[in-house]
C-alpha cells in the first residue's frame, strides 16, 4: 500500500496545474507566431518590387566622383 493520499481513483497520479513559466513560454510562442505572420504579411506587401532593382535609377547628387575614393 501507498502511504501517500491519492486525490484520484485511478491510481494516477494528479495533474499539477500550469504555473507561471508554462504560461510564460505559451504566451511567448503566441507573440512568435504573431510575429511571423506579421513579417510574412509585410513581405507579400512588398515583394513584387523586393528583386526588381532595373527600374531603381540613382540620382547624380547620389554618385560619389572617382577623386574621394584615391587619397594620393
Amino acid at each position: 500500500m501507498s502511504t501517500q493520499p491519492s486525490s484520484n481513483f485511478g491510481g494516477k497520479p494528479a495533474k499539477r496545474p500550469a504555473n507561471i513559466f508554462t504560461v510564460m513560454l505559451l504566451l511567448a510562442m503566441l507573440f512568435m507566431i504573431i510575429a511571423v505572420v506579421a513579417m510574412y504579411i509585410e513581405l507579400n506587401r512588398w515583394a513584387p518590387d523586393y528583386y526588381k532593382t532595373n527600374t531603381a535609377r540613382p540620382a547624380t547628387s547620389m554618385v560619389a566622383p572617382a577623386n574621394d575614393f584615391y587619397l594620393a
